[in-house]
């Protein structure tokens, strides 16, 4: 059965800007402190060792009740039995990933604008991952999304949105009236010393938006 998940504090792993040595430090001190979703991204890992990660991750994550979701990579979450994977634009389409991983696993797409949200929709995205919304050195270079932008996907498709790049304690505020269902964060928290407390802190915030 597919996995119903919270989207509203989605953590984005990313061991260069890791402040903790261990990323299953880190990613336990992200969940205790309220993240709700974890996607593992390892852009520079070798197969072996991005699929021994995500072993290691998962283990974490299933003990805390949190889904996994892996970056990119279809075969990795195949192999490492998680809980979904998020695509890019760049990647395999929706509609093929949802061939060969079945039914019950969540499938995340990438979308920059509305003609990519709704063809994302329309090949059976569960969620889309909506930006970068700022800029952010995760993403060098990348094209912005902006709110007005954001707001038609909202108003255009069904499934949720979690907004990405640039996400912090500063700009959350921004996603007043949006209607977004969550939001992802890389450096907000991985790059904090108490990544517990970061988390805490934004997830704050977030919930703030729907008062």
């Amino acid at each position: 059965m597919k996995p119903k998940i919270d989207y509203s504090l989605y953590l984005v792993t990313d061991r260069e800007l890791m402040c903790a040595t261990d990323i299953l430090e880190c990613v336990e001190r992200s969940i205790l402190g309220g993240c709700t979703a974890v996607q593992l991204r390892e852009k520079t890992a070798s197969s072996r060792d991005f699929y021994r990660t995500a072993l290691a991750v998962r283990n974490v994550t299933e003990r805390l009740g949190v889904p996994l979701i892996i970056n990119d990579r279809v075969d990795i979450a195949l192999a490492a039995g998680a809980g979904g994977v998020h695509l890019g634009q760049q990647d395999l389409p929706c509609d093929r990933a949802r061939q060969i991983l079945g039914n019950d696993v969540i499938i995340g797409v990438s979308a920059g604008n509305l003609e990519e949200a709704l063809a994302a929709a329309e090949m059976g995205a569960d969620y889309l991952g909506v930006g970068a919304m700022f800029a952010t050195g995760t993403k060098p270079g990348a094209c912005l999304v902006s709110i007005d932008e954001l707001k038609k996907i909202r108003a255009e498709v069904r499934i949720p949105v979690v907004v990405i790049g640039g996400i912090n304690r500063e700009t959350i505020p921004l996603f007043k009236g949006t209607g977004i269902d969550g939001i992802a964060v890389v450096s907000a928290i991985v790059s904090q010393n108490d990544e517990t407390k970061a988390a805490r802190e934004l997830k704050k915030l977030f919930l703030g938006l729907k008062e």
